[in-house]
């Protein structure tokens, strides 16, 4: 290898074997003339003693995810919007967004490196959320998901598609999903499984008291706004980070964002195969 490369290194905080994979990750890259960085909270909680402190200003080469599919999600959040590939490395349960399993990780940095794989972008949502102290935007992966406050009540939510009023839903919450989310918490609020190459908005509520309780699939142009009605507030998440209250009167608009996530192919996988792999489903 020549020049020099930049790795963000991400792990698992809570699993003693992703500082050791991200240790061995650690040793090859500055082996082979990549320079590893991390946050500060990585490199004391990984044992990283070779890596740089992570400066949001950096455009790391490749994001090393090691754990679960909450870490990548980290990964992604870091990485922001400079769509800088994300390897992940599977030390968790189903991995959905892991690439390869720890044995074939180092092979994989080494064809990654040689030019030897690809990646696919994902559609990311933007989340403006308005509230009387402003607007803050995010970027989602999986989803935005609105939900309730207190056990035993629901809450209203009204719903405009491009600016235009759809409905007002009564429900435990509303969930906007990516098709890469559709596989996450919308899909334990049945809402449908859509292959992550698409470009879409999924809208699934939540335990919905209304007779309209079916999921939208919706095209990426078209922008989602979901409004907090009625007398009483929601609690907001964005990919699993809860980020807070929102009392009546306060809205988000969930649009694409401009800048995709890009992840690393390593086994040339099709979704349906990895999907028939999580769920041990049968030929026939």
């Amino acid at each position: 290898m020549t020049g020099e490369r930049t790795v963000l290194v991400v792990g698992h905080a809570d699993r003693p074997d992703a500082g050791v994979l991200a240790r061995r990750a650690e040793d090859w890259l500055c082996g082979n003339g990549c320079r590893v960085v991390a946050t500060d909270d990585d490199r004391r909680i990984l044992g990283l003693t070779q890596a740089d402190v992570w400066m949001p200003d950096l455009t790391p080469s490749l994001a090393l995810s090691v754990g679960g599919d909450g870490t990548v999600l980290r990964a992604v959040k870091l990485v922001g919007e400079k769509e800088s590939p994300i390897l992940g490395v599977n030390v968790g349960l189903l991995g959905y967004l892991t690439a390869v399993e720890p044995p074939a990780m180092l092979d994989a940095l080494a064809d990654f490196f040689a030019g030897r794989l690809t990646t696919e972008s994902r559609f990311v949502l933007e989340v403006a959320v308005h509230s009387t102290s402003g607007v803050t935007r995010h970027r989602a992966l999986n989803e935005a998901s609105l939900e309730k406050l207190t056990a035993g009540h629901t809450v209203r939510l009204q719903m405009r598609l491009d600016d235009a009023p759809f409905t007002t839903y009564q429900a435990d919450g509303m969930i906007v999903a990516t098709p890469t989310g559709s596989t996450a918490y919308s899909l334990s609020a049945r809402g449908p499984i859509l292959s992550p190459l698409m470009k879409a908005i999924v809208v699934t509520p939540l335990s919905p008291h209304m007779l309209f309780d079916r999921s939208l699939v919706l095209a990426s142009i078209e922008t989602v706004e979901m409004e907090v009605t009625g007398s009483r507030a929601v609690g907001l998440a964005v990919d699993g980070e809860y980020l807070g209250v929102l009392e009546p009167g306060d809205r988000i608009v969930c649009s694409e964002a401009p800048h995709p996530a890009k992840f690393v192919k390593v086994h040339g996988e099709r979704f349906h195969d990895v999907l028939k792999s999580k769920f041990g489903l049968a030929d026939r």
